[in-house]
């Protein structure tokens, strides 16, 4: 019997592959931005303003109804958080402490707050946890993890999914793999583990480079926009672990560090993310039919 091809998006899976990806050296150029052009006062206060938005817009989108607003809104909420309450809360007290960045031949290689971020991995190791015995949830690798550990047990032992919406999903999916990929970074880039040249290291990119693709090809099978972006969250923070490398070890220049210098080519990264959420909310609103459902219950696709 002639096996039935599965359906593939594409033209979804790129639009919120790249939706996501243009989020994250504009991310990376507004602290920047921020941090060359405010006073330290005013750009700490700033920041937690940002992460008050960023967790306001998130908690907003669980009475909002549609799967992919609430996504939308979650995703916006995350990186705002993300930014304004764990980056920018790390700079300040890496910065009142004198905690000093690492230095490689007269560079700057990685600024206070990574350094001391890697003390949260106790906290990161306790949600986890939480996670991965107490939630029934769209993610391959928790739901991987889970039949590995509990196999023919994984009913008796994760009965019941947390009260799902999908705002609150994507939020805490963005900054859970954000955090966790900085984790990983940060323990590569230690010379007293690997070093940012280790072969370790670069296997860690190849790795999170193939698994990216495998990712993306997974996310292309998702016809529900919302379901489709929260895998692209996940997808583009994997491949960006690659990219991160590269960028340390001076394979190409990161011009979102340098957004001053590259006033031209962030334009264009900040216009093609205007035309993407235009192109998002447009296809939304045309095929409400499609969002699936808007707060707890069944899930419309995977996460």
């Amino acid at each position: 019997m002639e096996q039935v091809r599965q359906k593939r998006y594409w033209m979804k899976t790129i639009a919120s592959f790249l939706l996501v990806l243009c989020m994250m050296p504009l991310g990376h150029a507004l602290m920047i931005i921020m941090e060359k052009t405010m006073a330290p006062e005013a750009m700490h206060y700033s920041a937690f303003a940002m992460g008050a938005v960023g967790l306001a817009l998130a908690v907003w989108g669980v009475f909002v109804k549609g799967d992919a607003k609430q996504t939308l809104l979650g995703l916006a909420g995350g990186l705002l958080f993300w930014t304004g309450w764990v980056e920018f809360i790390f700079m300040y007290y890496a910065n009142r402490y004198g905690v000093q960045p690492q230095i490689v031949d007269g560079e700057i290689v990685t600024k206070p707050e990574y350094l001391i971020m890697p003390v949260t991995f106790g906290i990161w190791v306790m949600i986890m946890t939480l996670y991965v015995f107490n939630a029934r949830t769209g993610c391959y690798f928790i739901t991987w993890i889970q039949k590995r550990l509990f196999g023919k047990r994984r009913d008796e032992i994760v009965r019941h999914s947390m009260t799902r919406h999908s705002s609150l999903v994507t939020f805490m999916e963005l900054n859970m793999m954000m955090w966790s990929c900085y984790l990983l970074l940060m323990f590569c880039y230690d010379d007293n583990f690997l070093g940012d040249r280790h072969p370790v290291t670069f296997l860690v990119g190849l790795g999170c480079l193939v698994g990216a693709v495998f990712m993306f090809l997974k996310e292309s099978k998702i016809g529900a926009w919302g379901a489709n972006m929260r895998m692209a969250v996940a997808t583009v923070v994997v491949f960006w672990t690659p990219v991160e490398i590269m960028g340390r070890i001076n394979l190409f220049e990161e011009i979102w560090v340098a957004p001053a210098e590259h006033k031209t080519e962030m334009f264009i990264i900040l216009a093609v993310f205007v035309l993407l959420i235009a192109y998002s909310v447009y296809s939304i609103a045309k095929k409400p039919s499609s969002d699936g459902n808007h707060g707890s219950g069944r899930l419309q696709g995977r996460d």
